[in-house]
């Protein structure tokens, strides 16, 4: 057992001074077969520990339905830093941010229209409360205290920048304490007055996030707290991409020329990110400030480590600094992983969507007005909505109101048009005597992950209408489908004839195999498709779009299997050629 505490104005570990110098990584970004090699590179920068969130929704993704193995198997992360020799901080608020979705709390709240989120409102505690009882029980072993590498542990993430309910922070670090969580405890926010009113507690470590003016940050909070530790938690060393956006790059002199200010007052520091991992699935989070904005899968972040691993210029320069001020480890530098370039993967099967209802598991739910994804139990995906429009109408504008995030409109399954959250919401067709089938299908882009827009249910939220759009009418008498993509296994594909292939612009599912016979990291590139969701082996590379700035998707080699790979590409738009490249180099931007 050890015991991490604080000692004037710095930290001791069993009596003796100690500094943190510590790089996030989380666990549920990186394959596990990865962990150790990212690991090892962290602590052969001169780094001292490791920062972690922890993501509730992953760990429960159905209310009452828990998962802690796999990627989610962090209490195995946690032990492996250990064993490393290297400290830990954990982060398990119920709210994360991360750029994560919905700032890592579970979708399933939301279809309690009445939860307040992240206050000391009774129903939210009650899942937080329920949430806990199955996490603090696995971390209990795992705290210095108890012999772990466990020495510091968050109530909550930037809550200053929420919220200003002291109940709700003394709640949660009496749920901790009550749960055996006897470790020291900290807040984190950034550097302005409200900030830290906000979302500190008295008696509980303030630690604050900034990327830049470290003297000025600290200084403000010393203003709050003046006999305590200085701690940057959140060290932004580089930065994350939105669709549509430029690539984000930080150049290294300015980050060590900080680090160096940092380290020179004798702080703590905590960068993140280390090593930013990848959004795969449907885990990108989102923002919105002046509009809609979500998050691209890659979370390469600028980091010391790029999204495949690889240490960068970045990493060298701050292994520099940081030995200024530390004895650097004798652990052999880190070389690059291999990369493997598998060249073109011709996908000689199709499904079409519009044919492959009954056979993505998802049955047809009945309902007068369209249903959001939470209503009908749906995490992550699309939703297929279908009703009858009345006809003849000329010039009918059929308006989508309140749309999350991205929908695609179809008329007796023809294409009409877009619809976009922070764009356009109708599209204009004709409707013929007799009238027509009216289609639509959603895709959740990302629930916010931070900021007073937290709520943000997804589908169709309000309604759709139809006619000029003066004189609409509300469209009532829909069927639901939720289209969570979790398993593929049941689809019915049609050879493709031709590399050349008619292009509909309709949704659909393409399939081709490519051989390996060494399994090693690769990028998959997919110029000349639209927009869509790509799958390895069954499992779920993330978003891509032609909008960039993100031109391939990462592929890590454990992925791949010797011998037949299968990969499957769902593509909303079509593709004039059914190929796609794996190459041995990203393109971020």
């Amino acid at each position: 057992m050890a015991a991490f505490e604080i000692d004037g104005g710095g930290f001791v570990l069993d009596g003796k001074p100690i500094r943190l110098i510590s790089g996030a990584m989380h666990y549920f970004r990186i394959v596990p077969d990865y962990w150790e090699d990212r690991l090892r590179k962290l602590r052969a920068c001169g780094f001292n520990a490791v920062e972690t969130y922890v993501a509730w929704n992953l760990h429960e993704p159905r209310e009452g339905e828990f998962v802690f193995e796999g990627m989610a198997d962090v209490e195995r992360f946690i032990r492996l830093a250990g064993e490393l020799g290297l400290l830990v901080i954990l982060r398990p608020s119920p709210y994360i941010c991360a750029e994560w979705e919905f700032g890592g709390l579970p979708s399933w709240l939301l279809a309690d229209p009445a939860m307040r989120l992240r206050c000391s409102d009774p129903p939210f505690l009650e899942k937080v409360k329920a949430y806990y009882d199955e996490l603090l029980p696995r971390l209990k072993p795992l705290l210095c205290t108890s012999g772990g590498p466990i020495v510091a542990m968050q109530i909550e993430n930037e809550y200053g920048s929420y919220g200003n309910d002291k109940n709700y922070l003394n709640f949660l670090r009496d749920a901790m304490i009550a749960g055996g969580m006897d470790v020291l405890l900290f807040t984190s926010d950034g550097s302005e007055d409200y900030m830290l009113q906000g979302g500190t507690l008295p008696g509980t470590l303030a630690t604050l996030n900034f990327g830049s003016k470290p003297e000025q940050a600290f200084a403000k909070l010393r203003e709050y707290q003046p006999d305590k530790p200085l701690v940057c938690m959140e060290y932004w060393n580089g930065w994350f991409d939105h669709w549509g956006d430029e690539h984000h790059v930080r150049g290294f002199e300015d980050v060590v020329d900080v680090l160096d200010r940092i380290l020179a007052m004798g702080a703590s520091v905590n960068f993140y990110m280390f090593h930013g991992g990848t959004n795969f699935g449907f885990y990108n989070g989102a923002n919105h400030i002046d509009f809609y904005e979500p998050t691209v899968t890659s979370y390469d972040y600028n980091a010391l480590l790029s999204e495949s691993g690889d240490p960068t210029d970045k990493y060298w320069a701050i292994r520099e600094v940081i030995g200024r001020y530390a004895e650097l480890p004798d652990d052999p530098l880190p070389a690059p992983s291999p990369k493997r370039a598998y060249g073109e993967v011709r996908m000689t099967e199709r499904a079409s969507l519009f044919e492959s209802f009954d056979r993505l598991g998802s049955p047809a739910v009945p309902s007068v007005c369209p249903e959001t994804m939470e209503r009908l139990g749906q995490d992550y995906g699309f939703v297929w909505y279908e009703t009858e429009v009345s006809g003849p109408q000329i010039g009918c504008e059929i308006i989508l109101q309140e749309v999350r995030d991205r929908a695609s409109i179809y008329l007796d399954g023809r294409f009409v048009g877009v619809a976009e959250r922070w764009g356009g919401d109708s599209a204009v067709a004709d409707i013929p005597a007799g009238g027509a089938k009216l289609g639509i299908l959603v895709e959740n882009m990302g629930r916010i992950n931070y900021g007073s827009r937290l709520r943000d249910v997804k589908g169709i939220t309000e309604g759709v209408k139809a006619g000029a759009r003066q004189y609409n009418q509300f469209l009532f008498g829909w069927t639901n489908r939720p289209l969570t993509l979790a398993d593929l296994s049941g689809l019915a594909y049609s050879p493709i004839e031709s590399d050349e292939a008619e292009c509909p612009n309709e949704p659909a599912f393409y399939r081709g195999t490519f051989v390996a016979e060494i399994c090693e990291d690769t990028f998959l590139k997919l110029d000349g498709w639209t927009k869509g969701v790509a799958f390895v082996n069954g499992f779920n590379l993330g978003r891509y779009w032609e909008r960039g700035p993100q031109r391939t998707l990462y592929v890590p080699g454990p992925l791949l299997r010797e011998g037949v790979n299968e990969l499957v590409v769902f593509e909303l738009h079509g593709t004039a050629r059914p190929v796609a490249v794996l190459q041995d180099v990203p393109e971020l931007g």
